[in-house]
């Protein structure tokens, strides 16, 4: 009993907010699912009959408890998902959704109530195959900087061979006049010879 006038009076609310409309003109929205983004935002997704002129969407959120009351709106889109964010972890919340066309609201989904998870529940469910958005780009930024470490390194060492090949270039030219010197120094300090002819003699 409690829990239907709890109902009741969330779907008054909802119909505070938009105005409603003739529910043979439009049909309330089917499969309204949740999917949980992290401990503090999940997705509510769900479907709509075919053939139905909707041009919007909108969601009543609650909690539990009834100390919060959300309401979201958006026109002029044919998503069929929306984002809820700045969730309580371990909190119990509740929603529904309705279809806008240009006529007006139709009635309220079969409300959908589900509980946020916890720090620790999170972690611990995350499987290791499981890669966030933000995981992606931290493994491509160090990708990035690894990339760049390995161009500078190979700029370094090709300066560093080609500065050796230019000094093996000059010490090569220079070697053949080091050896021209070192000829003309030795044939310098040779003893002299001696003209040839006859013996000297020493004075008697």
């Amino acid at each position: 009993m409690e829990e239907n006038g709890f109902n009741a009076a969330l779907l008054f609310l909802g119909y505070l907010s938009v105005s409603s409309v003739d529910a043979d003109t439009l049909s309330a929205p089917l499969n309204v699912t949740i999917e949980f983004k992290g401990v503090n935002s999940a997705l509510v997704k769900w479907d709509i009959f075919e053939g139905d002129p909707v041009i919007g969407f909108a969601i009543t959120q609650q909690k539990k408890d009834m100390r919060m009351l959300r309401f979201i709106q958006e026109v002029n889109t044919t998503t069929r998902s929306c984002a809820l964010w700045d969730l309580e972890e371990d909190t119990e919340y509740i929603v529904h959704v309705q279809s806008i066309s240009m006529s007006g609201t139709s009635p309220p989904s079969e409300t959908v109530l589900f509980r946020t998870p916890k720090e620790s529940e999170k972690l611990a469910s995350k499987s290791p195959d499981e890669v966030t958005m933000e995981e992606v780009d931290q493994a491509a930024q160090l990708r990035a900087g690894e990339l760049i470490i390995i161009v500078v390194v190979l700029v370094m060492w090709a300066g560093v061979i080609a500065l050796f090949c230019r000094q093996y270039d000059i010490i090569k030219d220079n070697e053949p006049n080091n050896n021209k010197d070192k000829a003309k120094n030795s044939s310098e300090c040779s003893t002299p010879e001696h003209p040839t002819g006859g013996l000297l003699r020493s004075k008697v």
